[in-house]
């Protein structure tokens, strides 16, 4: 595997690693926050596979997908989407309070197993 995919793929693998703290530190909204962190940089990782260019500098993950060629299981489909769209509000909350009520505990453990699941497919979609 090339040097460049390798580190998006670490990246990604830590990145999850820090979605778990958030969630252990009770910061649910920043273990959704670095769950799509996760997510991004593995679809960046297809990305530069297919490429063979740095990926752009875009946190739309529908947007990602579409550059990998990958075609993901339907649940991991809507996942994506689900969570592309969970970004904007972890990352430009307009209501903090609403924004807590939303991501619970249990919204941010489902999110991270998604993630994870994720992940692994689309590394287990590089070419070693």
């Amino acid at each position: 595997m090339k040097k460049e995919i390798e580190n998006w793929l670490s990246s990604a693998r830590y990145d999850l690693a820090v979605a778990k703290d958030m969630l252990e530190a009770d910061r649910y909204p920043y273990t959704v926050f670095f769950c799509h962190l996760a997510v991004e940089k593995a679809l960046k990782a297809k990305v530069q596979e297919v490429t063979g260019r740095t990926p752009p500098k875009i946190h739309d993950l529908v947007a990602l997908l579409k550059l990998t060629q990958l075609a993901p299981p339907p649940e991991l489909l809507d996942f994506i989407g689900k969570l592309s769209g969970a970004s904007t509000a972890t990352r430009y909350p307009t209501d903090l309070a609403e924004l807590l009520r939303t991501y619970t505990l249990e919204a941010a453990q489902e999110y991270l197993r998604q993630a994870k699941e994720t992940v692994e497919w689309i590394a287990g979609q590089l070419k070693s």
